[in-house]
């Protein structure tokens, strides 16, 4: 999957989420359309997982020099 398609994808699957919480958020929906609205969230947030931890993966691997991890403390200024 290339680049910006990962992207787009954490992004639409984000934003689907949260669009779910607040469908459940008003208590509008019946329990099955409650439940239905859980499962979609839940395959949502594995999708967005999957892209994170991916991303952690090619983050690490830029981060790497000479076979050591050269990491330094992010201090907020």
């Amino acid at each position: 999957m290339t680049k910006k398609k990962s992207l787009t994808l954490f992004e639409d699957s984000l934003a689907e989420i949260e669009q779910l919480l607040s469908q459940l958020e008003q208590g509008e929906l019946s329990l099955e359309e409650s439940l239905k609205s859980f499962e979609r969230g839940v395959t949502l947030t594995r999708v967005c997982q999957k892209a994170l931890q991916e991303a952690e993966q090619k983050v690490q691997i830029l981060i790497e020099t000479n076979g050591s991890q050269a990491l330094e403390s992010f201090a907020d200024e």
